[in-house]
């Protein structure tokens, strides 16, 4: 018979994307190209389709999953999701990434230009120049030097922002409830509430997701209680500056201006109050460019590229909003390679079927989402006992198959260690067993320190052999003996025990691989009760 090799993946293009977007898909996948504007094309070509690339243009909503039986991903090359119905791709299992970074830089430069062009008047000059006028004096602004900004937000753009402005020798305040003052402190900014800020503020920018709670929270209220010289930006959300009172406030003289980028409806409609704003004198307006720059659009689509090969490569997409896992905090990212590591440890050392388990953290790390440890826990249990290949996105299901109960434990306490991650689990023959590991040092060393409450501390290298016996002389040198004669060097070890002549465990590395012949016995020869060979599979 004919060689028969498997089709690509189908990766669907239905906007125009950058050349590096198609560069970082790679040659593994088939790439095709639709107007995503055009719904019937859009509804044919997705029926083949196993992911769809998308920006702003194309809606991926309820209908259009009905024609995607293939669909394993929807990626918007951006940060907004509001053309995805992300509640119908969870129902139909299709996941929905972005690219929530890409426009960071460039929303907060916008902003910097925004507040600078109300300061200078820049928009304003440049108009009645080129209408052939001279009119330096109509033009007069005024200096950041030593002025107040008012943040709200201090996330990623905000705090871009602030880094920005502190370079002006500007005051920089901000009001997030969510961030620490030692956060704060590192930024350069100082902490105050709302009501403070706004009474302070000379420019008052706005950086906060739009939510029920944050829609029109730059009100009549807070223009009311600003200086008369102050300015208002938002280049965040439409509807986070409540444009009816902003109107009415530019107009009463309450504020000296705005810099608007987005509106409650884009583009604003004849007879809306964002509309009206756009003929005052001192508001300045751009069309939504907040990710209108050639890095920012690159960024995105090479970004959602990556995420698209992690997905239909089974692994973790940390920029996927509808699975567990989300965006992953750099101090939680190096557990995970630990973490599945661990699990191949417990799995190996498992004398029968695993029938619950319990993933928990112990220290510092409990300060962020620790919810992808359970996921890497998972993919690291299965990963040398199941036939098919093992993902962050189908260990959970493959854990439910077997009726494996799965918690995520977590405390602050770690004693030892600045954290601890302990995989402890009941297995069908009444048993349990717990693996512990941690990092260590500058270069964050994965370390194995602990097995069903022996305390030891080993780096987690390639081979290892556990073996539990009962504690007496001479056992060291009768499996050293054993190993050394079949020709296979010990590299490390740790003994720990609980008490003299009671059960100790070795957990030794080795530098290849040990035959089953010699394992049953080296077991032989010092009657251990469990002995073990680890072979960890890279991660």
């Amino acid at each position: 018979m004919p060689n028969q090799t498997a089709p690509k993946p189908v990766v669907l293009l239905a906007e125009v994307l950058s050349p590096a977007t198609i560069e970082a898909l790679g040659p593994d996948f088939e790439v095709r190209e639709v107007d995503g504007t055009d719904r019937e094309a859009l509804f044919a070509a997705l029926a083949d389709a196993d992911a769809v690339l998308i920006r702003s243009a194309t809606r991926i909503d309820a209908e259009a999953l009905t024609h995607a039986p293939k669909l394993k991903v929807v990626a918007r090359a951006g940060v907004g999701l509001d053309n995805v119905d992300i509640k119908a791709a969870t129902t139909a299992g299709v996941m929905v990434v972005n690219a929530p970074t890409s426009n960071i830089v460039s929303a907060a430069e916008l902003t910097v230009g925004h507040i600078l062009s109300l300061a200078r008047r820049i928009p304003a000059a440049h108009a009645s120049l080129a209408a052939g006028q001279w009119k330096r004096s109509a033009f007069t602004g005024a200096e950041l030097f030593e002025k107040t900004v008012g943040i709200v937000g201090l996330g990623r753009i905000g705090a871009l922002v602030a880094a920005r402005l502190n370079a002006f020798d500007m005051r920089v305040i901000a009001y997030d409830p969510y961030v620490t003052s030692a956060r704060a402190q590192q930024l350069g900014v100082q902490l105050v509430s709302l009501e403070e800020l706004v009474a302070q503020a000379d420019f008052l920018t706005i950086h906060m997701p739009k939510t029920p709670e944050t829609t029109g929270m730059i009100g009549a209220e807070q223009f009311k209680a600003m200086k008369n010289t102050a300015y208002v930006v938002n280049v965040a959300r439409g509807g986070l500056i409540d444009e009816a009172a902003l109107h009415d406030a530019l107009v009463a003289g309450e504020i000296a201006g705005a810099g608007l980028d987005v509106f409650t409806s884009e583009p604003p409609a004849e007879d809306s109050t964002a509309r009206a704003l756009l003929s005052l004198p001192n508001v300045v307006v751009t069309p939504h460019l907040g990710a209108s720059t050639d890095e920012a659009q690159e960024k995105a689509g090479v970004s959602v590229a990556r995420s698209v090969r992690l997905a239909l490569g089974g692994d973790l997409v940390p920029d996927a909003v509808n699975v567990a896992g989300g965006i992953i905090d750099p101090y939680v990212r190096p557990g995970i390679p630990l973490v599945e590591k661990l699990g191949q440890i417990f799995s190996a050392l498992a004398q029968a079927p695993l029938t619950s388990l319990d993933v928990e953290v112990h220290g510092e790390l409990n300060e962020y989402d620790v919810s992808v440890l359970k996921l890497a826990a998972l993919k690291g249990v299965f990963t040398n006992i199941v036939s098919e290949t093992v993902s962050y996105v189908n260990a959970p299901l493959l854990a439910e198959q077997r009726g494996v109960a799965v918690r995520l434990l977590q405390d602050d306490v770690s004693e030892e260690y600045r954290n601890v991650i302990t995989l402890r689990g009941a297995l069908s023959d009444g048993s349990q067993l717990s693996v512990s590991g941690t990092l260590t040092g500058p270069k964050q060393i994965e370390k194995l320190v602990g097995i069903n409450g022996h305390a030891i501390e080993l780096p987690i290298e390639k081979h290892h052999v556990v073996m539990l016996y009962t504690d007496r002389p001479g056992i060291v040198a009768v499996y050293g003996q054993k190993f050394g004669e079949a020709g296979i060097n010990i590299a490390g070890m740790q003994i720990a025990r609980q008490a003299a002549g009671a059960q100790a465990l070795s957990v030794l590395t080795l530098d290849s691989p040990v035959s089953e012949e010699l394992l049953e016995d080296v077991r032989t020869a010092i009657d251990g009760d469990l002995f073990r060979q680890i072979e960890i599979t890279e991660v």
